[in-house]
C-alpha cells in the first residue's frame, strides 16, 4: 500500500489529514515489517523536532482503532504496522526471526472447551508465534 492510500484510508475514516499523520503514512507504506512506538518516534523526530512521544503513541492507537494500523504484541513490547487488509475476522502467524506474517481466516475461539456458562466473547486476538520454513532452514545451515 502507498503513503497516499493510506491517506485515503485515514480520511474514509474521519480522521484529520495532518502533516504528522502524512509522514505517519509514509513511514508505515515503507517499512519492511513491524515498528515499536520508539522506532515511529526517533524516525519522526527527525522531522518534527517539537514531537512528543505522547503524540507519536496516541496516533498510532488512533490509527490502530480505525483500522489502519495493527497492534502486535511481542515478547519485547508493542509492534505495530499496516493493517493486513483481511476484511473478515482473522488472525495470524508470525515468524519471530524475518517477522514474515501470514493471515488465517480460521477462529479458534469457537472450538474453546471449558468457556463459563453463558459467558459470550465479543473480542479477542490469536497470534501465533514460531518460524517460518526459510528462517528454519537458514538456522539449520549455520
Amino acid at each position: 500500500m502507498n503513503p497516499e492510500e493510506i491517506v485515503q484510508m485515514m480520511s474514509r475514516q474521519g480522521m484529520r489529514i495532518t502533516d504528522q499523520r502524512k509522514t505517519l503514512a509514509t513511514l508505515f507504506a515503507r517499512a519492511k515489517g513491524y515498528m515499536t512506538p520508539k522506532d515511529v518516534y526517533e524516525q519522526m523526530l527527525h522531522t518534527y523536532s517539537g514531537l512528543s512521544f505522547d503524540t507519536v503513541y496516541r496516533n498510532l492507537r488512533i490509527m490502530h482503532e480505525m483500522g489502519v494500523l495493527e497492534q502486535f504484541v511481542f515478547e519485547d513490547g508493542i509492534k505495530f504496522r499496516l493493517h493486513c487488509q483481511e476484511n473478515d475476522h482473522h488472525h495470524h502467524v508470525i515468524c519471530l526471526s524475518c517477522e514474515q506474517t501470514y493471515p488465517v481466516v480460521f477462529c479458534p475461539m469457537e472450538q474453546i472447551p471449558g468457556l463459563p456458562e453463558g459467558f459470550r466473547p465479543v473480542k479477542h486476538k490469536f497470534e501465533v508465534f514460531g518460524y517460518c520454513k526459510k528462517c528454519r532452514e537458514e538456522e539449520a545451515a549455520q
